[in-house]
């Protein structure tokens, strides 16, 4: 088969559709967003009909793709690790439900912080569902895992989640491809009372998962991804490491031999057994993972009684944040470290800033002009290309904490007596979870402003289109707020005064008030522009 030079997120995207898959569900994030974009160009996934739109968010995303595999056929949920919060109501329930088709959560985190509020650790929502979960070392895994993660949703009736970090998502590498498999046929599942958790049929279906774990250890034990490589020259440590921290070591010994014994971990649950013969064998353990030290806090929690030590992020020995690298590998193990080139003085650091003719900086500036006599501290935000409204030389907004919370803190604030408390926040953000926290407004009367950006695309992520594109006005009036007070303006210099206007007038008013500045994002108005050019 062909030999295709893919990211990590397109080879588990190539891998999925190679294998049969028959519909791909997600929400836009970094560092998982390429898998569907991937999908969405492929002329592959054209032909088969395969499913690849957009999903208003990761929740919905979860519960469609699970009845996708409700009904027999391959399926794939793509989020990020914040992604998988909003998705954990539908993700705790499908281990207990199970599933009938394959299906795959694929879960990109995003170490170090890189375009994320949070260092979170996918791998311990695996360990709390008790499902099993699969790590690639590289993207030749990705691609390999999502045939072999099938098969094993397969067996055993469960979803399989598939945890992917920020330069594994986003790096490129060779990747041979498989034959194709061909798309499974419609089956419903034997037992419909599986999808049904009332609590007498879930109390039996929880026992079930409790009793496949010993299986799931199993195939972790024997998996193709891990190897144990136990004789060795040196035993005074013994290395684990689990995905890509893998390539880190090897590169550490400019891949050459390893005097130490090794254990490569790429599923999970934890097979035990080899890391207890790698505990006797040496005289301490050095544990190498790109995230939380989630296998280091499992050994030490109590399979490991006695006194050697074990090293790795808990005692100090690496970062406690942020992501791995050579370096930092090299240096727990007493390396010489590769010296990198020294930055040129020409290259200033910068801040990151809104695109140069942003629609979003002439909002905020009237914004500021119509608050400017309360002072700070009466904005929030969220997570979007507005988030850069923060930074100078705008400083509109104050908070940014997760996707929706502009709103309902703007709510807490008005309820709790600040005048006058704001929300902004994009209208892509608006459609994934904006639309409940305007429901609470409207039902206690809240005295808020809602600025909903209307940049007509999902422009943090690279221009992804979204479920509720030009229908904002429609759905704010649906879900209860006054015709009169739904304000839409074009953000732009030359009408400075009226947007200020309305604002002001907005803030007067006492209620819930909806202000939708409506223009196109300038990079895909760029890109739209060029291609109809080129018609």
């Amino acid at each position: 088969m062909e030999k295709l030079m893919l990211l990590g997120d397109e080879a588990l995207a190539q891998g999925a559709l190679d294998a049969g898959i028959s519909g791909f569900y997600g929400y836009p994030g970094t560092p998982s967003t390429e898998i569907i974009e991937y999908v969405q160009g492929s002329k592959q996934a054209i032909e088969n009909k395969i499913h690849r739109t957009w999903s208003s968010n990761e929740k919905t995303a979860m519960e469609t793709a699970l009845g996708m595999s409700y009904n027999g056929l391959r399926t794939m949920v793509t989020m990020k690790h914040v992604g998988l919060n909003v998705a954990a109501d539908p993700f705790m329930n499908s281990a207990i439900t199970g599933s009938n088709g394959g299906m795959l959560v694929a879960v990109a985190d995003d170490p170090s912080m890189h375009s994320s509020q949070n260092e979170q650790d996918s791998r311990n929502y695996g360990n709390f569902a008790l499902i099993p979960v699969l790590e690639p070392s590289n993207q030749q895994e990705c691609y390999d895992m999502a045939f072999y993660g099938f098969e094993l949703s397969e067996k055993y009736h469960i979803p399989v989640m598939i945890r992917l970090t920020t330069r594994l998502s986003h790096s490129r590498s060779g990747v041979k491809r498989r034959a194709v498999l061909p798309q499974n046929k419609l089956k419903q599942p034997d037992d419909f009372l599986r999808f049904m958790l009332l609590p007498a049929i879930a109390r039996k279906r929880y026992k079930k998962l409790l009793e496949a774990q010993p299986d799931f250890l199993l195939e972790a034990v024997n998996s193709p991804f891990n190897s144990y490589t136990l004789e060795a020259e040196d035993y005074s440590r013994g290395i684990i490491t689990t995905g890509l921290a893998y390539n880190y070591l090897l590169e550490a010994f400019d891949g050459g031999p390893i005097p130490y014994p090794v254990l490569k971990l790429c599923q999970y649950p934890l097979p035990v057994d080899p890391i207890h013969e790698l505990y006797d064998k040496c005289e301490s353990l050095l544990i190498f993972e790109e995230g939380m030290p989630v296998v280091e806090g499992i050994i030490r929690g109590g399979y490991f009684k006695g006194s050697k030590p074990i090293h790795g992020r808990l005692d100090g020995t690496l970062d406690r944040d942020g992501e791995l690298n050579p370096n930092k590998v090299a240096v727990a193990l007493g390396l010489k470290v590769k010296p990198g080139k020294d930055v040129p003085e020409i290259v200033v650091a910068r801040p990151p800033a809104l695109c140069v003719g942003c629609p979003h900086a002439d909002s905020f500036i009237a914004l500021n002009k119509a608050v400017e006599e309360y002072g700070r501290g009466h904005v929030f935000s969220d997570i979007g290309c507005y988030t850069l409204g923060f930074m100078p030389p705008y400083n509109t907004i104050n908070s940014c904490v997760d996707m929706g919370a502009s709103i309902t803190m703007a709510k807490g604030a008005a309820d709790s007596g600040l005048f006058p408390a704001i929300a902004v926040i994009g209208d892509s953000t608006f459609s994934h979870s904006g639309m409940t926290g305007l429901l609470d407004c409207i039902y206690d009367k809240a005295n808020v402003v809602i600025v909903i950006l209307d940049n007509s695309t999902t422009g943090m992520t690279g221009g992804q289109d979204y479920t509720a594109l030009g229908k904002l006005e429609e759905i704010c009036l649906g879900l209860g707020v006054e015709k009169e007070h739904i304000r839409t303006f074009y953000p732009f210099v030359k009408n400075h005064e009226e947007m200020t206007r309305i604002y002001k007038e907005e803030i007067a008013y006492e209620g819930v008030s909806v202000v939708i500045p409506r223009r196109e994002c300038v990079q895909t108005m760029k890109r739209r522009n060029k291609k109809e050019a080129g018609k």
